[in-house]
């Protein structure tokens, strides 16, 4: 019998329940992104650019483009998490993606003429802790599947 190294079904370990998740979240986000009320100044909201007067929470600053981001974010995360090889790539390089994101928004958040996706601030901080976060748990949450399946062995067994 060969070692069980990879988790059958849906959601079925921790780092497939993570990255849904995170999915989950993200897709919820590039939602609220679109919702009056949630988003202030939605009638200023733009398709991309610095112009892009809308705050999701009256706080992050989107654009039609900033929440498309977030929504495709979510679907990668959601279907991650049919596997748990493809959960621990999308949080480790998915976290990777948002640290290369605050470095670019260190540097667009003065110059208008960069910023296209639009950040501010407050988005600059929150993509530095999602990249941390999300490496972490790519690398930290349990690899041991062998609770998920009766009968199925551990990859360190």
């Amino acid at each position: 019998m060969s070692n069980v190294t990879e988790t059958t079904g849906y959601a079925r370990s921790a780092i497939q329940k993570t990255a849904l998740v995170v999915g989950i979240v993200f897709l919820l986000v590039g939602i609220a992104g679109f919702i009056p009320g949630l988003t202030h100044s939605t009638e200023h909201l733009q398709g991309a650019g610095a112009d892009s007067q809308a705050q999701l929470l009256g706080v992050f600053q989107v654009s039609v483009l900033h929440n498309a981001v977030h929504l495709l974010f979510g679907i990668a995360g959601i279907a991650a998490a049919a596997r748990a090889k493809a959960s621990r790539y999308y949080l480790i390089i998915g976290g990777l993606v948002y640290l290369v994101v605050w470095i670019y928004g260190l540097i667009a958040v003065n110059n208008p003429q960069m910023n296209f996706l639009p950040v501010n601030d407050a988005d600059n901080w929150l993509h530095l802790v999602l990249a941390i976060g999300m490496v972490l748990l790519g690398i930290f949450v349990s690899r041991d599947t062998s609770t998920n399946r009766p009968g199925a062995r551990s990859a360190r067994a």
